[in-house]
C-alpha cells in the first residue's frame, strides 16, 4: 500500500458536463479509521463516493489496498470490499428486509460466514431481525438506514462509503445510527463517511476534510476540527 494508506486519492476530478464537481482533490483514509468529508450541499462530497466505487468517471488516480481502481467496474470494486451505501438509502421497496440482505451476498461463495454475516447484522441492528420478512419499502426512515447500512455489512465490505446517513432522520435516530457506525467501525471496518451532520460527524470521526466547492478547504482530527473557529462558523452554527 503506498505509504501505509488503504485508501489514496490523488488529484482527483469529476466533471459533468462543464461543471468541475471535483477539482484535484488528494486524501488518504488509513487502515480502521473512520474519516469523514463535510460542507454544503453541491461541494462535491458524493461525486467523491461515486467515483470511488466506480459509478462516475473522474480524472486523477483512486487506490485502494496498492491497486488502481481506474479501469476496475463498480461490481467487481464491490467484490474487492468496498460497499456503498448511498444517499437516499436505495433499498429495494417490494423485496423483504432478508431478500435485500441476501441479494447483497450474490458474489460471495464463503456460506458459513455469509451466515455469521446474517447474525453479526442481526445483532447489530435487532429491529431488523424482528421485520425480516416485511418489504422493504414498508419500513421506517431510520429502519431503512439499517437496512442499507446492513446490506454493505453483507457484502462483506472492508471499507463502507457512507452517504449521509442521518439524512431525514429523528434526533434519536442519528445517535442511533452514529453508535452503529462506532460500532462497525469497532469491528474492523473502515469507513469514508459523507455528512451533512458536521457535528456528530466530527465527533465520531478520526480525522476529517472539509471541501467547498469541489476543493479541500481545511483539514485536521475531528477534534480539531470541531474546535476550530473558521469550521465552527461555517459549519457547526458558530
Amino acid at each position: 500500500m503506498s505509504g501505509g494508506a488503504y485508501l489514496s486519492i490523488q488529484d482527483l476530478s469529476v466533471s459533468y458536463g462543464n461543471i468541475k464537481a471535483v477539482k484535484n482533490i488528494s486524501f488518504d483514509v488509513m487502515e480502521g479509521e473512520i474519516v469523514t468529508l463535510i460542507g454544503a450541499n453541491g461541494a462535491g462530497k458524493s461525486s467523491t463516493l461515486r467515483a470511488i466505487s466506480g459509478m462516475l468517471p473522474y480524472s486523477g488516480q483512486i487506490m485502494y489496498k496498492g491497486t488502481s481502481l481506474a479501469k476496475i467496474p463498480a461490481d467487481k470494486i464491490v467484490g474487492m470490499g468496498i460497499a456503498q451505501v448511498p444517499e437516499g438509502r436505495g433499498i429495494f421497496g417490494s423485496l423483504t428486509v432478508l431478500e435485500n440482505l441476501k441479494l447483497a451476498t450474490w458474489q460471495r461463495k464463503d456460506k458459513a460466514e455469509v451466515a455469521r454475516d446474517y447474525e453479526r447484522v442481526f445483532a447489530i441492528f435487532p429491529r431488523l431481525e424482528e421485520r425480516k420478512v416485511q418489504l422493504g419499502g414498508t419500513l421506517s426512515g431510520g429502519e431503512q438506514q439499517m437496512l442499507a447500512v446492513g446490506r454493505a455489512l453483507m457484502s462483506r465490505g472492508q471499507m463502507v462509503l457512507l452517504d449521509e446517513p442521518s439524512m431525514g432522520l429523528s434526533p434519536v435516530l442519528v445517535r442511533e445510527i452514529f453508535r452503529v457506525i462506532k460500532e462497525i467501525n469497532a469491528s474492523g471496518t473502515t469507513v469514508l463517511l459523507v455528512e451533512q451532520n458536521a457535528n456528530m460527524a466530527l465527533r465520531t470521526a478520526q480525522r476529517g476534510y472539509v471541501l467547498e466547492t469541489g476543493t479541500i478547504v481545511f483539514s485536521g482530527t475531528g477534534d480539531e476540527l470541531l474546535h476550530d473557529t473558521r469550521v465552527r462558523e461555517a459549519y457547526l452554527g458558530g
